[in-house]
Parts: C-alpha cells; sequence; structure tokens
C-alpha cells in the first residue's frame, strides 16, 4: 500500500486514491499528490468535539450543560441549536438559543446534528 499523506484540509488519515486524485472521505476535498497549496480553505475551517466540518447554517447539539453569566441556569446538554453562524475567534460559533438569546459558543462543546 502506497503512503497517502492526510488531507491538507482537515489533516484526516484516511484519504485514497481514485484515479489521478487523491480524496478525503471525511470533507470531501479532492487533491492531487505535486500539488501545493497555500491555502487550503476559502473560509474558516471549524471542527466539532468528534472532528466533523462545521459550516454556516449547520445544526448543532451541546454536549454538556454549559453555565451561563447572568442566567439563573445553564444551557442543558443536548439542546439543539440551528442556523449558525462561524466568526474568528475563541467561541468560534455565534448562534441563537431559545430561553437564552444571542450566544458565542466554542467548538469543542458541540457535535454537528
Amino acid at each position: 500500500m502506497e503512503n497517502i499523506p492526510p488531507c491538507p484540509a482537515c489533516n484526516s488519515p484516511y484519504g485514497y486514491e481514485l484515479d489521478e486524485k487523491l480524496i478525503c472521505p471525511e470533507c470531501s476535498f479532492e487533491w492531487t499528490r505535486g500539488e501545493v497549496q497555500e491555502e487550503v480553505a476559502e473560509g474558516l475551517v471549524v471542527k466539532d468535539s468528534n472532528g466533523a466540518l462545521l459550516a454556516d447554517g449547520d445544526s448543532v447539539t451541546i454536549i454538556k450543560d454549559l453555565p451561563v453569566k447572568g442566567a439563573p441556569k445553564p444551557i442543558k446538554a443536548g439542546t439543539k441549536v440551528k442556523s449558525i453562524r462561524l466568526v474568528e475567534g475563541d467561541h468560534n460559533i455565534d448562534c441563537k438559543i431559545d430561553g437564552f438569546g444571542s450566544m458565542a459558543l466554542k467548538s469543542e462543546f458541540v457535535k454537528k446534528a
């Protein structure tokens, strides 16, 4: 078996070769062996807690209770959040959560729904 390099987009080691292209099964990125890309993604690359790539408009589920400053109760695990927006920074997901309003979340506390 040939040594296939990891995916330049998501660093997945599970890429496979199809004809002259290399394909990543996790993010569907296609590239060739000799191709050198300076910037792989045109936009922001954000992964959830399981390593799945997130995009604007995706739905995610909170994986643990998250305390909220100034709120009497935390956001419960299992809460589904629709239509997320990806942004730069430490808290890289902007969204609206029913009962809480606008929030900024870290991608490490969500999974793709």
